[in-house]
């Protein structure tokens, strides 16, 4: 891919999306593990994978900042080098923690990716440089996306050709937030940074279905709308009204 792109591209919606692949803790099927990619393979399903920074710059598929949850370790991720993440495994199974490159290779583009940057909102880009260094070498159905503004703005000006979102809500609740100000918090949830980021797509918390923001996106900017976490009947009923595509977790459509 070399041209910019000007729209969000078919198979970007074109089917549900597994969260963190198609995980199934319970079967040993650990969320963001070349297991989870497979099994959404196998459904037919598109993927959604988060990635986080190692010691030595590598982008690595693991959802949160501190290995507790997941692993034996218990250090933040970018304490450890990939090579030494990769040989923790995940949820007291065989599966390790693994690569960009690594998942993206077993997913071989038979399915669309959707992969998220984490961000601590501190104005690091290397997580985003080498993210996009590693899909700008692929002719795959691989999509970009952030909670953070500035990252995806700076998506738009190194990687221009791939399709970028903003990943949003009403309201920062979390207190993964707490820093931030409120005007600060104002932007995310208005996407008052629109004209700077330039996504592609919203994807937008199901909570939060329906909203003025989401609506507007579709309706008036063209902007294709995924909402998560989809996780029952109710919420799948939200989706299908509101947005144009949902990353569900815990059933199969």
């Amino acid at each position: 891919m070399s041209a910019t792109l000007d729209r969000a591209p078919d198979w970007l919606t074109g089917r549900p999306i597994a969260h963190r692949g198609l995980h199934d803790r319970a079967n040993g099927i650990p969320e963001n593990t070349l297991a989870a990619a497979e099994a959404a393979v196998a459904g037919g399903y598109a993927i959604e994978c988060d990635v986080q920074l190692s010691a030595d710059g590598e982008a690595m598929v693991f959802h949160d900042e501190a290995l507790g949850r997941l692993t034996e370790a218990s250090e933040r991720v970018d304490a450890r080098t990939a090579a030494e993440l990769g040989r923790l495994t995940v949820a007291g199974t065989a599966e390790r923690i693994p690569t960009l490159p690594e998942f993206l290779a077993r997913v071989a583009s038979r399915v669309p990716v959707i992969v998220e940057i984490k961000s601590r909102f501190d104005g690091d880009r290397r997580l985003t440089r080498r993210t996009a260094e590693i899909v700008s070498r692929l002719d795959a159905p691989v999509a970009l996306k952030s909670f953070d503004p500035g990252i995806v703005a700076t998506l738009a000006e190194i990687a221009p050709d791939r399709p970028r979102g903003i990943v949003a809500e009403a309201s920062q609740d979390d207190p993964h937030y707490a820093l931030l100000t409120p005007s600060v918090r104002a932007e995310l949830s208005g996407l008052l940074h629109l004209h700077v980021s330039r996504p592609h797509f919203l994807s937008w918390r199901v909570g939060d279905l329906p909203g003025p923001v989401p609506y507007l996106c579709r309706r008036l900017g063209n902007m294709p709308v995924m909402t998560w976490t989809v996780r029952t009947e109710a919420q799948r009923a939200l989706a299908q009204e509101h947005a144009d595509q949902m990353v569900f977790e815990g059933f199969r459509p």
